[in-house]
């Protein structure tokens, strides 16, 4: 089971912690995916940013919702409601909406781009694993496993996402609440609060230290 790094950048603002600081700890815990993720920014910052990042990081990199963003990454991660509004707003139905997403076709801004994008969906029970089976998609992220304060979670899973594993056809990345250490039997294990915890213990203990060295 790999770390899937997410990189929700409220998160890093609320403890203070940078990007730069953010993608070292990924790729010392030997990160495979790294997923950026700014739900208030204006879209000029976010441009800024995931260029930025991906500067930074070589493997895998996921943009969050923003298909505007997504020539600047590998692929991109939606919702069950970001996928439904989709569908809304070009008239396509699910299975159009995620094949154009791979080709990049949804903006006529991709036309020349001629890569092939990763596309993963959230997923938060059997139905939706079941219906997820029939999309074209690369990956479900599957939860909540616990609750988490980077988002609403009303529906928390905990154990039985073990269950629910065997379900799907995709590969599936665990999400919601993840920590670092957890062992569950999937293929990604979705971990972003808990980095910046490690991170904001270890500045702790850096700045500690400082002052002890100070006071000699």
């Amino acid at each position: 089971m790999a770390i899937y790094a997410l990189l929700d950048f409220d998160t890093l603002k609320k403890n203070d912690i940078s990007i730069e600081e953010f993608i070292k700890t990924a790729k010392g815990l030997k990160a495979k995916i790294l997923q950026y993720r700014d739900k208030n920014s204006s879209f000029e910052e976010k441009l800024k940013r995931i260029k930025k990042v991906r500067k930074l990081w070589k493997k895998t990199l996921i943009i969050n919702d923003e298909i505007e963003l997504l020539p600047f990454a590998d692929g991109i991660h939606i919702g069950q409601e970001d996928l439904e509004n989709l569908c809304k707003k070009y008239n396509l139905t699910k299975f159009e909406i995620i094949k154009n997403l791979k080709n990049g076709n949804l903006n006529p801004q991709f036309s020349t781009l001629n890569s092939q994008f990763i596309v993963g969906l959230s997923t938060h029970n059997k139905e939706e694993i079941l219906e997820a089976n029939k999309l074209p998609l690369d990956y479900i992220g599957l939860g909540a496993y616990r609750p988490t304060n980077t988002k609403n979670t009303n529906n928390i899973l905990g154990k039985k996402v073990i269950d629910l594993i065997k379900y799907s056809y995709h590969p599936v990345a665990i999400i919601g609440g993840i920590k670092i250490y957890d062992k569950i039997p999937a293929n990604f294990k979705v971990v972003g609060s808990d980095i910046c915890k490690l991170m904001y213990s270890r500045l702790r203990k850096k700045e500690i230290f400082k002052k002890k060295l100070k006071n000699l």
